[in-house]
């Protein structure tokens, strides 16, 4: 029995569908399908009904999900107690921080306020919100570095999570020029082609500040699905490609638009500023993480 199994049977069984649960699961709906049917193999009876409207749970599905929830807790908790207790004299100090922030904002940040030679160890985690999220949530981590806006829902309680603001980004819609240098893609003239959305999938944490932003939100009701994924450096290469519109951090297509191989698809009406922050573990702490918070609050 595989780990990842289980972590598909609980994400069929919110989403409901195979195709939305393969998507937050980054994996291909056939590859998918056949986990779940692994699975409902490994255990001896069907965990889904399927039908034209998706998968339902059968009566076994039902019993065997709260208890499938509790063995990946259990095992992650083992995974994570072990590895502490092997990186205790290594690990100074851990971050977890979504992909688009870890090859852009996060080098240069780290470095004008930590000196390395005083630090130790630094363990970087780059990964999708939905499993920055997670890292935190278990204890893995000091520190979350990711994209903030006060309208998107994170799993953070504020009373029991720290936060700082660390800098300032801006959700951009782009895409490729045209021949003229004009966007091959215009928000502004839906007449000719329906406008091709770049999007994010479940796992991203800039999809749901799209979501919450009703003038994008709006924007994308009216476009065309073309692509999804929960990186964002991905639908960046699709957009610089000519595949459609991507809402892109400005930190990450900097270069891009300053060559002239993406151009803003829409007026600044379409632009969502947001926040660069870094969130604090309850439950993680060491003195180097001491350090490094109290440097930033001052």
């Amino acid at each position: 029995m595989d780990l990842d199994w289980l972590k598909d049977f609980l994400a069929l069984a919110e989403l409901k569908g195979f195709s939305r649960a393969a998507d937050a699961r980054n994996v291909t709906q056939p590859a998918f399908s056949r986990r779940i049917r692994a699975l409902e193999d490994w255990i001896g009876t069907p965990l889904f009904v399927r039908g034209a409207q998706g998968a339902s749970l059968t009566p076994a599905g039902q019993h065997f999900q709260p208890l499938a929830a509790d063995m990946i807790r259990s095992l992650e908790r083992a995974r994570r107690d072990t590895r502490s207790v092997g990186e205790r004299n290594t690990i100074t100090l851990s971050i977890a921080a979504t992909h688009a922030l870890s090859f852009t904002f996060f080098p240069e940040w780290i470095r004008n306020h930590l000196r390395f030679e005083a630090l130790g160890t630094l363990s970087l985690v780059s990964e999708s919100m939905e499993a920055c999220e997670e890292i935190m949530l278990g204890g893995e981590v000091h520190f979350l570095l990711c994209h903030y806006h006060p309208e998107a829902p994170t799993r953070f309680e504020p009373d029991r999570f720290q936060s700082v603001r660390v800098g300032d980004d801006c959700l951009v819609p782009l895409c490729a020029p045209d021949s003229g240098g004009r966007p091959a893609w215009p928000l502004s003239d839906t007449s000719a082609r329906p406008i091709r959305l770049l999007a994010y999938s479940h796992a991203s944490g800039l999809g749901r500040i799209l979501s919450a932003h009703q003038m994008s939100r709006d924007a994308i009701a009216q476009m065309e699905a073309g692509f999804t994924s929960h990186l964002a450096a991905t639908l960046m290469t699709m957009a610089r490609e000519g595949h459609g519109v991507a809402w892109l951090p400005r930190t990450l297509a900097k270069h891009d638009l300053e060559q002239g191989r993406l151009v803003g698809a829409g007026p600044p009406q379409f632009d969502i500023p947001i926040e660069i922050r870094l969130f604090r573990s309850p439950d993680c702490r060491n003195h180097a993480a001491d350090e490094l918070w109290h440097a930033l609050a001052q």
